[in-house]
């Protein structure tokens, strides 16, 4: 009689995050997150669209705005990734972190490994937060964070990690062949700026567009939240004249196609935070519009302009500032540096090969 070969079952991970919500930086930390994955590992995906995730990645979903479904899928699974971004904050809800609690709790209480992959830490603004996170944080097998704010503040509820760059930056860079091409806006709607508090800014573009006769192109990252934003600019009679005749919006569907679009840019105004990691890694010149502290930082640590919409905007610093970068890419060493910082981040998924859940 021959030898009958026994083979293993693949691992099914359960990966967890803000996917299938048409937004292209969450589309592309599962990219990276699914190419990074161990192999044997079969991933389960939380998702709202399911079937766009279905068709371009491959995999199993279950609906991530469901939480029955997902604790019903984490008990077919072997292991809990939480995958990208900030899940762990209470600026969406406290209902949010409740959430994320309830699947760490329950993958530790049925012996499951439990990784905080590539994390975001905070906004953590109430008390009863920060407390939850603390508790959260010890539970977790491993984890490892995406910039120095963010492990610093896990260090203050008690928990230590490797901190690398966001994720994103893992993706494959392209060539840059923008010099001369369009302004490419990657704006969202946000609290800080409403009505007359657009105008510095897009004063600002017109006066730079017209100055190097550029097109501007307003491309959305998020189809539900961004998109028509132009559109609403101009009703609220906001837009500049100069600006509107130059202006249209054009949607990408996935992260390359937007990267495409930055690799053609003269310069890239990005307000989302994997809006300027795609147009940087685009080879694209870059400037950002922080409402966020973790845009500042990723700002800060590719070395671009940066202006807080917290403070007051003057067009002609804002133009002053952004004819700096204008057709100069930002260094290949220092996107190098911030794509060999992504190790950590792949080094915790090998940890899947050999992570029991007491590990």
């Amino acid at each position: 009689m021959g030898l009958v070969r026994k083979t293993l079952a693949p691992r099914r991970v359960l990966l967890c995050g803000y996917y299938g919500e048409h937004n292209l930086g969450d589309d592309a930390l599962l990219e990276v997150l699914i190419s990074q994955l161990p192999a044997g590992c079969q991933a389960v995906v939380t998702a709202h669209d399911a079937a766009l995730v279905q068709e371009r990645f491959g995999v199993e979903t279950v609906p991530r705005r469901s939480l029955p479904l997902v604790l019903k899928a984490l008990r077919r699974c072997d292991a809990l990734v939480l995958g990208g971004g900030s899940l762990l904050q209470d600026s969406t809800s406290f209902r949010s972190l409740l959430y994320y609690g309830a699947l760490i709790a329950a993958a530790r209480l049925e012996g499951k490994p439990v990784l905080l992959w590539g994390q975001g830490l905070g906004p953590l603004r109430r008390r009863r937060s920060r407390l939850l996170v603390g508790r959260l944080l010890r539970l977790a097998t491993a984890v490892s964070w995406r910039d120095p704010e963010s492990a610093a503040l896990a260090k203050r509820l008690g928990r230590e990690g490797p901190v690398g760059s966001d994720p994103v930056w893992a993706l494959p860079a392209q060539p840059w062949r923008g010099r001369g091409g369009p302004l490419v806006l990657c704006f969202r709607p946000t609290g800080q700026l409403q009505g007359a508090t657009w105008r510095p800014y897009l004063e600002a573009l017109e006066q730079l567009a017209r100055e190097h006769d550029r097109e501007v192109i307003w491309l959305p990252f998020h189809a539900t939240q961004d998109r028509g934003l132009l559109e609403h600019l101009r009703q609220e009679q906001l837009l500049p004249a100069g600006l509107a005749a130059r202006s249209r919006e054009v949607l990408a569907e996935r992260p390359s196609e937007a990267m495409a679009m930055g690799s053609g840019a003269g310069l890239v105004v990005a307000m989302r935070l994997h809006g300027l990691i795609l147009a940087a890694l685009s080879g694209a010149p870059c400037a950002a519009l922080s409402y966020d502290p973790k845009v500042a930082a990723a700002a800060s640590a590719l070395g671009c302009p940066c202006h807080s919409l917290d403070a007051a905007a003057a067009p002609a610093e804002l133009v002053a500032a952004w004819t700096t970068v204008l057709d100069s890419p930002p260094p290949s060493a220092r996107l190098a540096e911030l794509r060999q910082q992504t190790a950590v981040h792949r080094q915790l998924l090998e940890s899947l090969d050999t992570c029991s859940g007491s590990c």
